[in-house]
């Protein structure tokens, strides 16, 4: 049997609960199967990886974690067909392609999501990483890592995007910006003339208010409690904004559109606004979920509003897209000037994740990207 052959890499890891990230010098192997290893360019930062570092999701560490990279791929597992070394690839989170989800078109579905994305390694329990003390670094989360400067991941969730879009502002398509985007385009449904409303102002949320004005929503509500955020909503489309430190959301929504909106995304994770998600819905109107507290966290509604209201609830994991045709679509729309989605991030260099990290958490950035090479 051949030697596993190890590349050097530099990578943010994440050795305890909480604890900062550090740069370190480490190895990853080559690509095996249909396996890519791609140089990453800059990866976004979200939510998902700052609950891992505290242990919200029990990610086993310590680990090698970032999972919306963007980047060139340079080598190839025997079995790749459809890309090669020098394409352009947006990672995306992993899934197994042949479940019953993946084979319905529900690839965020996965019925292997979680150990694909969550258990620290690959389907058979390897790393690809090593510190250079020859000890494991856990990785393969979301299927790439990518807070490093080379990432592997496999060919189904490395997607081939445009040369003519810049590499370095695309990673968050992998997740966050396709999560809002996609919730109200694949998921929700949003229609032409409709009623829409974000509770969340953040990346997540504003994506959303931009995908409602795609899909030809014509009453667009964002809600949040950070001014900063509301104007930015308002200069993405929102035709609404409302502080619901100052102003009861659910009374200002039921006011605007005369009973309520038909559709509605609930980003922030917090109980307390779900439930105002849901009172602020119309009859027969929509909530798609996909904020993440900790886990077991409950939350409560009135059970005969939604009832008699007709009203439905539903959770969604990456905007229920099939990534291979998603992202490709929302780059289409940010080269014809549709999807200005750049007016969410800021860059920062790898040296500086720890404050890009600090800066989310505040609500100081919408959506850091961090610049890891070139």
């Amino acid at each position: 049997m051949n030697a596993t052959v190890y590349r050097p890499v530099t990578a943010a890891v994440t050795r305890g609960k909480g604890a900062p990230f550090a740069l370190e010098t480490a190895q990853i192997r080559n690509p095996r199967g249909d396996e890519v290893l791609v140089r990453i360019v800059a990866t976004g930062m979200c939510h998902t990886d700052m609950i891992v570092r505290d242990q919200y999701y029990p990610v086993p560490l310590p680990a090698v974690l970032g999972h919306e990279g963007s980047g060139i791929v340079e080598a190839v597992g025997p079995l790749v067909q459809g890309l090669q070394v020098g394409d352009h690839v947006v990672l995306t989170y992993g899934y197994c392609g042949h479940c019953l989800s993946c084979g319905g078109g529900h690839t965020a579905y996965c019925q292997e999501f979680f150990g694909r994305n969550f258990s620290g390694g690959d389907p058979q329990g390897e790393s690809a990483l090593q510190d250079d003390a020859g000890q494991r670094l856990n990785d393969h989360f979301f299927a790439q890592s990518s807070f490093a400067t080379l990432a592997l991941s496999r060919e189904n969730n490395a997607v081939k995007v445009s040369r003519e879009a810049p590499l370095e502002l695309l990673g968050p398509l992998g997740c966050g910006i396709q999560t809002g985007a996609g919730a109200v385009i694949n998921s929700l449904k949003v229609t032409p003339g409709s009623s829409f409303a974000a509770f969340g102002g953040g990346a997540v949320g504003l994506s959303a208010v931009l995908a409602a004005r795609v899909a030809g929503a014509t009453t667009i509500i964002a809600v949040d409690v950070v001014p900063s955020r509301l104007a930015l909503a308002s200069e993405l489309g929102a035709t609404h904004v409302i502080n619901s430190q100052d102003t009861d959301p659910v009374a200002a929504i039921r006011e605007i559109t005369g009973g309520g909106v038909n559709f509605a995304l609930e980003s922030t994770g917090r109980p307390a606004v779900l439930r105002q998600a849901v009172d602020a819905l119309g009859s027969r109107g929509a909530l798609g979920v996909v904020g993440a507290p900790a886990l077991g966290t409950t939350a409560e509604f009135d059970v005969n509003d939604l009832l008699l209201g007709g009203k439905t609830i539903r959770g969604i994991v990456e905007g229920d897209s099939v990534p291979q045709k998603f992202i490709p679509e929302l780059v289409n729309l940010y080269l014809q000037g549709r999807f200005p989605f750049d007016r969410l991030v800021k860059f920062y260099n790898f040296d500086e994740i720890n404050q890009a990290a600090a800066d989310s958490e505040k609500g100081v950035t919408l959506k850091p990207i961090i610049r890891i090479g070139q």
